[in-house]
Parts: structure tokens; C-alpha cells; sequence
């Protein structure tokens, strides 16, 4: 994908794709605290035609809490950011920002473990998608 995150590619329909992400991220502990539409933000805002794009702001509350109790300031690199998005050829992209890119702007051991494991969770889903 990127330097600061992974991905899998789904051969499933949109909302499939989206259905199998949301539970794959549950079963590692993670809920949606947000779900931003972004193709049809772009339409209402812009008059733009996206295919369809949704960013999820995944959230592991145990996790979180460990972390903002380390350093209150982490919440600003929160939640973890999942993209969900259709590609020209119909194929699902699934892209993961990486925690332990986003942790490197924070020195705190605690925050650093937390990112790991944030980290292993997310790869987890990843690989439980990509069947």
C-alpha cells in the first residue's frame, strides 16, 4: 500500500467487503466510532462522482485506555483509520493505517507497547479478510 499502512484487496461486492471488515475488526476487540461516507460527502459537497470510499475510525477500547492513560495527548493519533474503498476494476481495497508509523511521534514504552499490539490486531484482520 503505503510506508504508513497495509492493505488486502477483496473480490467481494461493496457492502460484502464492508460487512466482512466490520466483523473481522470485532473480533480483534475493535468497534466503529465513526464512519465517514466519502463518496457521498463528495457528491453533496462537490457535485463529485466517487466510487464508493468509507473510512472507518476503529477503536479498541482496552487499548485506548492504556494508551491515554500513558499519555493523554495519544488521542490525537486515535482512532485507527481503516479505508474500505472500490477500485476501478470493481476489486475492494482495505487499507490500514499503521500504528506503529503513527506511534513513532511518541517516545512513552507504554504507548509504544500499545501501538504493537494495535498493530498485531490489525494485521490479524487483515489476513482473516484476505480469504
Amino acid at each position: 500500500m503505503s510506508e504508513y499502512g497495509f492493505s488486502a484487496t477483496l473480490s467481494l461486492p461493496f457492502d460484502a467487503a464492508l460487512a466482512r471488515v466490520t466483523e473481522a475488526l470485532k473480533a480483534e476487540g475493535f468497534g466503529i466510532l465513526t464512519e465517514i461516507d466519502v463518496k457521498a460527502t463528495m457528491k453533496t459537497k462537490l457535485g463529485v462522482e466517487l466510487r464508493p470510499y468509507r473510512i472507518l475510525g476503529a477503536c479498541n477500547p482496552p487499548l485506548a485506555h492504556r494508551a491515554i492513560t500513558a499519555q493523554p495527548d495519544v488521542g490525537l493519533l486515535l482512532p485507527c483509520n481503516v479505508v474500505v474503498r472500490e477500485e476501478a476494476d470493481g476489486k475492494i481495497n482495505v487499507g490500514f493505517l499503521d500504528p506503529g508509523v503513527m506511534v513513532k511521534l511518541e517516545s512513552n514504552p507504554e504507548v509504544q507497547a500499545v501501538a504493537a499490539d494495535a498493530r498485531a490486531r490489525l494485521l490479524r484482520v487483515r489476513d482473516s479478510i484476505n480469504v
